[in-house]
């Protein structure tokens, strides 16, 4: 599907911008990657949390081989049912918005307090004297 198809697709959820990644396409709403159309297919970027959900809806997650290691990723597919019906694309793009929203944020947390520790001046200790 091409960036135009995948804002059409993706109009009942809201405005969405699609930029060239990898060998597909990124799907980004309010500044956040929360789909990538890749190889034909619509996957969803997912967490614990919604992960879970997409499993239960009988999705599966983007798997692709690196040497002789599977490599399982947090993108799931997009429910088939989803492409047809508004209702049920809004719900897991929603889904998927909140969890690139909290892997955003997770990450960059994580990022502060690196910076802030390599930063941070080191304690002076007592030095022992021989």
């Amino acid at each position: 599907m091409d960036a135009e198809g995948l804002k059409e697709l993706f109009e009942p959820f809201g405005p969405v911008s699609v930029k060239r990644m990898f060998s597909g396409h990124g799907i980004y709403a309010d500044g956040w990657c929360f789909a990538l159309s890749l190889r034909g297919e619509i996957y969803l970027r997912t967490d614990a949390e919604s992960a879970a959900a997409l499993a239960a809806a009988g999705s599966s997650p983007f798997v692709y081989e690196r040497g002789e290691k599977s490599i399982t990723t947090n993108l799931w597919r997009l429910i088939a049912s989803a492409y047809d019906d508004p209702d049920e694309l809004k719900r897991w793009s929603n889904l998927a918005l909140a969890a690139a929203r909290r892997i955003g944020e997770a990450k960059a947390h994580k990022a502060m307090a690196r910076k802030a520790k390599a930063t941070a001046p080191r304690k002076k200790t007592a030095r022992k004297k021989i």
